[in-house]
């Protein structure tokens, strides 16, 4: 049994019971961990450690680090942490800020003095701040200093929240650039346990009802051993950059996490639109993308204005990956999409394929060190070609801060992810939908996936989501919130167009029988599609155009 060096015991404290926790699974020989060990050595410190601290690590729009830069500014705000905000190991640091280089300082800062990090979208307003910080007992946080206001205004009905630093200071704050002036560059990472935690991730929300997920040391590692090493196989000469913050698992492990386990160098975007991010692979020749579908869609008209030559491989997660959008990157760019589903909860991506070994329309195998399997009602394992829940071991699990609903998310030892499945003859898992995103229609099951995979395969459509909405003959229907691309024009004319091209692709009873035109669709900070907050309007707006 590994020895923790958490003196705050709150989140060991506050975590699910055993009997309520994931089974998990360590039977490979990657997957094999000291009881004693802190992430940030493995993942920072051991390059230094082997001469390699001179190799480039991280690079924004201002900064360009080498390894040995990165743990150097590291160290002194882990100083600055412990000597002058008085962390003690087990403290919840909250940070607040975009994707950049300093980010990632703080982040290794929190982990090396024993704190765990809770990383937050900087869209966020003082209300959801003062939900995060009210749930996980914040005591620290370090924070951009242009995104200060919001936090003043959280910290008022926080009163555990004491210590708060900012960064990129035009004066007039505490400026962490001040408190660090003056501290070594060295510092004595907190000998953690593999199993005490490093970070706690809240979801991004698409329920509308975030919860936290704790995540140890050992699951950090174990994502790193996992996925990366076997789906993504990356080298130490790769030059990853993407889309998605470092307060969303897929942006911590795709941008900070992966590259820094293999030696690589990362680069931070501060605002990764498709015209910024696929202008920036040009110019510092990046090697590995990650972002959202909805990205790779922006940015394909708009590969052939730049040079993206150096561009190797291209991950896609967030949400499912519509067979048009992969058809339309790869025509684009001959790159094959790396499409992946995780979870905040397991941490990363568990199923998955590689760019040499797609299957157009499924989303992979099981990621080696990962069990998945598709179950009815009762969790037993349905037959191959039958929809039902995914369940999913590994060496990561769901880990709810004290939270009722990690009873409905691990059953029998199974992650159960909210989606729906199905296992076809070769193998491949094939995504169909959410669990609340099936749409039963006159006795039809209906995938809402499927249908805005058949919309967005129209050349007019830009963006769609569809949802089943409640109806007194059919008990539900088919529901599409479509945003047209600017050279067309929306209304009853294209409504039809739209029905009737649906039609021709898939079964008729599956096209949308109301189509409700946007100029935008409501989104999280990681890009996800909020269904919730469709539905709920939905369900208080009588809708007349069905036929």
């Amino acid at each position: 049994m590994s020895s923790s060096a958490h003196i705050d015991t709150f989140a060991r404290d506050h975590l699910p019971p055993a009997e309520e926790q994931p089974e998990f699974q360590f039977d490979r020989p990657e997957l094999t961990f000291p009881a004693q060990m802190n992430c940030a050595t493995e993942l920072l410190d051991r390059w230094v450690s082997q001469g390699e601290g001179g190799r480039l690590c991280v690079q924004d729009a201002t900064t360009r680090w080498t390894y040995a830069d990165l743990q150097a500014r590291a160290n002194r705000i882990a100083h600055v942490l412990v000597e002058d905000m008085g962390l003690v190991p087990g403290n919840r640091v909250l940070l607040r800020g975009a994707n950049s280089s300093e980010l990632a300082a703080c982040w290794f800062a929190v982990v090396k003095a024993g704190g765990i990090a809770v990383a937050t979208m900087p869209l966020l307003r003082a209300k959801e701040l003062t939900d995060i910080v009210s749930k996980a007992r914040i005591s620290h946080a370090l924070c951009d200093a242009r995104l200060a206001d919001e936090l003043v205004l959280a910290r008022r009905p926080c009163p555990t929240l004491a210590q708060v630093r900012y960064y990129h200071s035009a004066g007039g704050r505490d400026d962490l650039d001040t408190d660090t002036l003056h501290k070594p560059e060295d510092f004595a990472n907190v000998p953690t346990a593999a199993e005490d935690t490093c970070l706690i991730a809240f979801t991004s929300g698409t329920t509308g009802k975030p919860k936290a997920t704790v995540h140890f040391h050992r699951d950090v590692m174990a994502a790193c051993a996992c996925w990366p090493r076997h789906m993504l196989c990356a080298t130490r000469d790769d030059v990853f950059i993407g889309s998605p913050p470092i307060a969303f698992t897929f942006g911590l492990g795709g941008l900070l996490l992966f590259p820094l386990s293999i030696g690589a160098s990362t680069v931070f975007l501060e605002k990764a639109t498709p015209d910024a991010l696929v202008a920036a692979v040009g110019r510092y020749r990046a090697t590995v993308c990650f972002t959202a579908p909805t990205a790779y869609r922006a940015m394909a008209p708009l590969v052939k204005d730049h040079d993206l030559s150096s561009l190797c491989k291209c991950v896609s997660a967030a949400e499912a990956l519509p067979a048009a959008t992969r058809k339309l990157w790869k025509d684009a760019t001959g790159i094959e999409i790396i499409d992946g589903i995780g979870t905040t909860e397991l941490l990363h991506i568990f199923i998955s394929h590689t760019d040499r070994n797609a299957k157009p329309g499924a989303t992979g195998k099981p990621v080696p060190g990962y069990t998945a399997c598709v179950v009815d009602g009762n969790l037993q394992p349905l037959p191959t070609g039958h929809v039902g829940r995914l369940a999913v071991k590994g060496p990561t699990g769901c880990r709810y801060l004290a939270d009722d609903r990690q009873r409905d998310y691990v059953k029998n030892g199974w992650n159960l992810t909210g989606d729906v499945y199905l296992v076809d003859d070769d193998g491949w898992f094939v995504y169909q939908a959410r669990t609340d995103d099936m749409i039963v229609s006159s006795g039809y099951n209906i995938a809402g996936p499927e249908v805005e995979s058949a919309l967005l395969s129209h050349p007019a459509v830009a963006e769609c989501a569809v949802i089943g909405v409640a109806d007194d003959e059919r008990g539900q229907i088919v529901k599409a919130f479509v945003v047209v691309r600017p050279e067309y024009q929306a209304g009853p004319t294209m409504a039809e167009e739209l029905k009737a091209f649906v039609k021709r692709c898939i079964a008729p009873y599956k096209y949308p029988r109301a189509i409700e035109f946007r100029d935008a669709l409501p989104r999280t900070g990681t890009g996800k599609v909020q269904r919730f907050r469709l539905r709920a309007e939905s369900a208080h707006t009588p809708d007349n155009t069905k036929s």
